[in-house]
């Protein structure tokens, strides 16, 4: 249904008696409101949309940031954020390092997930001046993919032909996470960063005698 849609009385009529047959008292007590959803989770702040699945073949991960006013659909994890600092982790080869390893499958595709993957992404102390710096990367890459406005994601982010602005963008904001997070080489590799990685969790999760 269009979002502005009014339903049909004949559909809050069946909204109401399947919620009233339902075995669970919380289903039931909302056949009170059947014109309503159930659930509500729409931020009411900016939002990075985050895809529960993305291509085994994308070089970055691709993530959104939204207004309030956009709906996030039920494929999408939503996490509010203003200032684009969460867009600028997750769209840097650090956390898509951590992703292919951590995060699950569907057939091949990369399949994200907010409990295993998201909160166990070992982010170590953030400056206010490394954080402001991996705001500013990420707005490069926004504005990269500017651009090229009429493309969609999948178009932009397919590595066989993304823009030299867009992966230059990129290039800049895997330097300042790089930096941030402080991997002990100087052009890492995925092995690298994972390494790196690794050893930030290890260091969080260790049990002190």
């Amino acid at each position: 249904m269009r979002s502005g849609t009014k339903p049909s009385t004949l559909q809050v009529s069946a909204c109401k008696e399947f919620r009233l047959a339902s075995k669970k008292i919380p289903t039931q007590k909302l056949a009170t409101t059947p014109y309503l959803f159930g659930e509500r989770r729409q931020p009411e702040v900016p939002y990075l949309c985050i895809p529960r699945h993305v291509s085994e073949n994308r070089l970055f991960f691709t993530a959104q940031r939204y207004s309030a006013d956009v709906i996030c659909g039920d494929a999408n994890f939503a996490a509010p954020e203003e200032d684009g600092f969460l867009f600028g982790l997750i769209s840097s080869s650090m956390f898509i390092a951590w992703q292919r390893t951590i995060g699950g499958r569907l057939k091949s595709d990369l399949r994200f997930s907010n409990t295993v993957v998201w909160n166990n992404f070992p982010l170590p102390e953030i400056s206010a001046a490394e954080r402001e710096a991996i705001i500013q990367a990420g707005e490069g890459v926004l504005a990269a993919r500017n651009l090229q406005s009429e493309e969609s994601l999948a178009d932009l982010y397919n590595p066989l032909a993304m823009s030299p602005e867009l992966l230059k963008a990129h290039a800049n904001l895997d330097h300042v996470v790089d930096a941030a997070f402080g991997p002990t080489a100087k052009n890492p590799t995925e092995t690298d960063r994972l390494q790196h990685l690794f050893g930030l969790y290890h260091s969080a999760t260790a049990c002190n005698p």
